[in-house]
């Protein structure tokens, strides 16, 4: 395949990988993360896979933009994306508890009202399938994630909000985000995670990484409280399962 690179600036390049937003594309932007991870290149700073394309920052006094452009293309080239595929892997899915209070989740009454369906069949439809984290954007830690089963309808809210707090749940059309922090969103509330998002603390400060895989898991109010107090205290641990993926 053919990437296409676009100066950000003066000091970082994007690399695009392709047009749409799939996992074939995502799939692409990984492979060469991963692959720069590994064998890095002298004078680039910071990787930041997005859907489609990978941003580089580098330091133009050590590598300049044509000789970093082609270290890239010699590094596409050997991963070779068009080759197909075929084996069996595992997918590690992380299970993030919910709660779907009407206090916590805002808005999740008028969402089922306009997918026609109870709450608790929309409480179904939103936990029942795993979601992948394309990339993290807007604020530290905040995934943006879609289901590919049971797509909803609604979208933004036509008035976003100035303040939601941080633990949020938020979705629209295929799409379900963790809030970390108290900011505004144009999102629909659905419920909130008792769990931290984004804690700087910890030497892995993110709770959810771009290409990992979420599954979210229906809580009680009061087990939501004990699972907050828990993570607060530090003795919470997210679990964990694996699932073959042909």
């Amino acid at each position: 395949m053919e990437a296409r690179f676009l100066a950000a600036g003066d000091s970082a390049v994007s690399v695009q990988l392709g047009e749409d937003i799939n996992l074939e594309v995502n799939g692409r932007v990984r492979k060469l993360f991963e692959e720069l991870i590994k064998h890095p290149i002298k004078g680039v700073r910071e990787l930041v896979p997005t859907y489609a394309s990978l941003l580089v920052h580098y330091s133009p006094e050590i590598i300049l933009f044509k000789q970093l452009k082609e270290e890239i293309i010699e590094r596409i080239e050997k991963l070779d994306f068009d080759k197909s595929e075929q084996k069996e892997a595992i997918r590690i899915v992380k299970e993030i508890p919910i709660c779907y209070d009407k206090d916590l989740g805002l808005d999740i009454e008028d969402c089922a009202i306009f997918e026609n369906v109870s709450i608790e069949e929309f409480i179904r439809m939103h936990s029942s399938h795993e979601y992948y984290c394309y990339m993290l954007g807007v604020a530290p830690g905040h995934p943006y994630m879609s289901r590919f089963e049971e797509h909803f309808h609604f979208k933004r809210r036509e008035t976003p909000r100035v303040h939601i707090s941080g633990g949020s749940v938020v979705a629209q059309l295929g799409q379900s985000n963790l809030i970390p922090f108290d900011q505004p969103c144009g999102w629909n509330i659905v419920g909130a995670t008792p769990v931290t998002v984004c804690d700087y603390s910890k030497e892995d400060p993110f709770l959810v990484h771009a290409g990992d895989w979420v599954k979210y898991v229906p809580v009680s109010r009061k087990e939501y409280e004990r699972i907050k107090k828990e993570d607060r205290k530090g003795t919470y641990h997210i679990k964990t399962y694996e699932k073959k993926v042909v």
